[in-house]
Parts: structure tokens; C-alpha cells; sequence
């Protein structure tokens, strides 16, 4: 009899994860919570909100669930992986106190500075007249300066400040008015780091680990990298700064390193695990960790993942990834974004979608924002669909992407049309 397999989540990553365990052999039957129109097409979907761990835990318990998997990292936070755990149920993710290295910057910079591993320089602060001081020493310089809200923010807590005004009404909005709620108690101040920025995205069983593959994703809404930052507006594998060379700096540099700290810390560190990494002058830097798989980086990654996904992530739960080998598919992947239009601001709903029907085979299209009536899908979040397209290469890749989604139609429909441009810049 097939096993049965929970994914949590409702958005574009959690229909990619869908779409890709859907090829397992050894699954009977996936059930998405609360899941999307997309993903209703490979899973049945279940009307339970990712949040809700006691329902979802039940849920699990009832129908004999084999194996859960957390897209979200709210989830994580609270502790989903602790509860299942207690339960004695297998669920492929970290644990709550694991799970700060995105939950908690502070926590995570702290880290860092103690296990030396290579980030930006930074200073911690409650006091908001101490954080201006601090501010003021790299304005004056003329330098840009980070500001990062400690907790979860939904991708709106880090602001890069060019000026002294900048930085003061970032300071204001997040510890005085308290935008962001309690993830604005403590902030980190740093400095700017310059390069390019890559993802690297490893697997871990609390002590081995096995790296996947690496991505470039843009955050910026307009061509170019301009506008305000949103949560992603394409993605692209391999890009061509990440060398073998550079790779296997990462790991020794790197990951090796955080996850022998987490475990030295009493909480080893199982799940997938978000290298957010800026390619400096210097060599590579840590931006960022992230507990979960990347928005839309999962897009493209899973495409690229050659057989059965499944055994991987029964190994990590089980702590059995040593001498684990991935193996990966030729030639580069490249997902695009469909934004309603006002993106990543206010945006109407309800749009008619079409030409889904028109998309060729070698193309796929996972859900994020969409609704289904009737049998017709409408828009219903800021970002729509990912549109995603294999190619021997990057540039065929791009070629076949952009000719695929131009059958896709909707009222407002916003993308951008230099997903994977760098890539081929840096070739030139």
C-alpha cells in the first residue's frame, strides 16, 4: 500500500513540492492544507489553514499521514515540528528552536559572530537613540547601512538606508509606530554589503547534509532591479557566478559551519536549510538563512531534481543523509512571475485567467493567487501563477518561458522580462 504525504501551505512552493512528490512511485495519495486550484490537480486539497497546528495535527493523526512537509515558515516558528514529533509522526522541517536562524536575527548574527562565520558587520539594539548613534557612524561616511526588525516580518523588515533621513524613518516606523508588531523590539544594524547575491539551498539531518543546487532570484518588481521589493518576481538555477570553486567555499566556509553550530547549541538543525548569500570582493557572505524552501526559487529548483524527491526527505527526518547523492537534471531552469497588476502594493482580484489550455507540455505552470469557479481560475493574490520552463541552457530556457507565458492573459498582468538576464550578461 502507497504512503500517504501532507504538504502545508497554499502557495506556488507548495505546488511545486506537490507536483514534484506526485511523481513518486511509492505515494498513494497527497493531501495539501489548505492547498490551492493548482494543486487540486495532483492532491486533495484540505480546507485547513497552515497555521493551525492543532487541527492539522489531528488531521495527520486520523487519516495516518506517513510523512508531513512545511512549505511556510510561520509554522516552523511555532513550533509544528515539535508537535508532530511529540505525536510520533514524521514531518520534514526544522524545530521551532532550530528555526530561528530565520525567525530571529538576532539570534542568528549572533551566532554567526560567535562561530566566525562570514557575514556582515552588525550591532544589536532596543534603544532607539542607540541604533541612530550607530546609524550615524556610517552616514556620515557616506556609507549605506542595513536595517533588519529581529522577527518575521512577511519580507518587509530589512530597509536599506542611504541617508540619515532613510534610516530615521525606518527606525521610527518599526520601533515607535511598531509596524511590524513585536519583530520590531530589537534591530540590527549593519553594513551594506556589494556583489551579487545567490541561494544556495542544502537538505540537513541535524549532522550530514547534502547540497541541492543554487539559484538567483528577483526580488525587485520592475526590469532592471528597480521598484520596491516584493516576494519574488522570477527565478533562475545555476547562475554562473556560483563556480564549483566558490561552491565548495560555501560549504566549508559556510554551511558546514552553521549546522555544527546549531547542533553545539542543543538544537541541530533538520530540514531544508536557505543559504542567503551576497558574493562580495571578499568572498561569499551570509545575507541571510531562511528555515524553509525559497518563493520562487522552489519553482525551479524542483524540475531540476532528477527522480524521486521522496527518499530524500525521509532520510533527513530519519537522520540517514550520509553519503546521500542528489542527482540532477542537464541544462538550467527558469520560472517567471504573473503579478496582479499594483503588486507589490494594493491589487484587485477576480480576474479571468485564459490560455492556461494553450501551455505546451515541456512547460509548467504552478498556482500561488489564484480561485477556481465554474471551472474558470481567477486571480486571487498578488502573485498569480510561476510559469516555468526547462532549456538545454539559461538562454534557451528564457526563450521558451517567455514564449509559453505569452498565451497567459489576465486583466493587469504584470511580469518581468529579464528573469535570468544575468546570467547571460556575466557569459558575454
Amino acid at each position: 500500500m502507497g504512503k500517504k504525504v501532507l504538504i502545508i501551505g497554499q502557495g506556488g512552493r507548495e505546488h511545486a513540492l506537490v507536483w514534484k512528490l506526485a511523481q513518486s512511485p511509492q505515494i498513494d495519495k497527497i493531501y495539501a492544507a489548505p492547498g490551492n486550484p493548482g494543486m487540486a490537480q495532483l492532491a486533495e486539497c484540505i480546507d485547513i489553514p497552515a497555521d493551525d497546528m492543532e487541527k492539522l495535527l489531528s488531521f495527520a493523526g486520523s487519516v495516518g499521514i506517513d510523512l508531513t512537509v512545511v512549505g511556510p515558515e510561520v509554522p516552523l516558528m511555532a513550533g509544528i515540528v515539535d508537535s508532530f514529533q511529540a505525536e510520533g509522526l514524521k514531518i520534514f522541517g526544522p524545530t521551532s528552536a532550530a528555526a530561528r536562524l530565520e525567525g530571529s536575527k538576532v539570534f542568528t548574527k549572533e551566532l554567526m559572530k560567535k562561530y566566525h562565520i562570514p557575514t556582515a558587520r552588525f550591532d544589536v539594539y532596543r534603544d532607539i537613540e542607540k541604533a541612530r548613534s550607530c546609524i550615524r557612524i556610517y552616514t556620515d561616511q557616506g556609507k549605506a547601512v542595513v536595517i533588519k526588525a529581529d522577527g518575521l516580518a512577511a519580507g518587509k523588515g530589512v530597509v536599506v538606508a542611504r541617508s540619515e533621513q532613510e534610516a530615521d524613518q525606518a527606525l521610527e516606523s518599526i520601533m515607535l509606530e511598531r509596524s511590524l508588531g513585536e519583530a520590531g523590539d530589537q534591530v540590527v544594524i549593519e553594513e551594506c554589503l556589494y556583489g551579487e547575491e545567490v541561494s544556495l539551498f542544502v537538505v540537513s539531518d541535524g549532522r550530514d547534509f547534502v547540497s541541492l543546487i543554487s539559484a538567483q532570484d528577483h526580488k525587485q518588481v520592475f526590469d532592471n532591479d528597480q521598484g520596491p521589493n516584493t516576494g519574488g518576481m522570477g527565478a533562475y538555477v545555476n547562475p554562473p557566478i556560483y563556480t564549483p570553486e566558490l561552491h565548495q567555499e560555501v560549504e566549508k566556509t559556510i554551511v558546514r559551519p552553521v549546522l555544527r553550530a546549531m547542533a553545539a547549541e542543543g538544537c541541530p538543525y533538520q530540514g531544508v536549510l536557505y543559504v542567503g548569500l551576497m558574493i562580495t570582493a571578499d568572498g561569499p557572505k551570509v545575507l541571510e538563512f531562511n528555515a524553509r524552501f525559497g518563493d520562487p526559487e522552489t519553482q525551479a529548483i524542483m524540475p531540476m531534481i532528477k527522480g524521486d524527491i521522496l527518499p530524500l526527505f525521509e532520510a533527513a527526518v530519519a537522520g540517514q543523509l550520509a553519503n546521500y547523492q542528489v542527482v540532477l537534471e542537464k541544462g538550467s531552469c527558469v520560472c517567471v512571475v504573473l503579478a496582479s497588476a499594483g503588486y507589490p502594493g494594493p491589487y484587485e482580484k477576480g480576474k479571468l485567467i485564459t490560455g492556461l489550455d494553450e501551455i505546451g507540455a515541456e512547460t509548467i505552470v504552478f498556482h500561488a493567487g489564484t480561485t477556481v469557479r465554474d471551472g474558470q481560475f481567477f486571480t486571487r493574490g498578488g502573485r498569480v501563477l510561476a510559469v516555468v520552463s526547462r532549456g538545454a541552457n539559461t538562454d534557451e530556457a528564457i526563450k521558451r518561458v517567455y514564449s509559453e507565458l505569452g498565451k497567459i492573459s489576465f486583466e493587469g498582468m504584470h511580469y518581468r522580462n529579464d528573469i535570468g538576464r544575468k546570467a547571460l550578461q556575466r557569459r558575454i
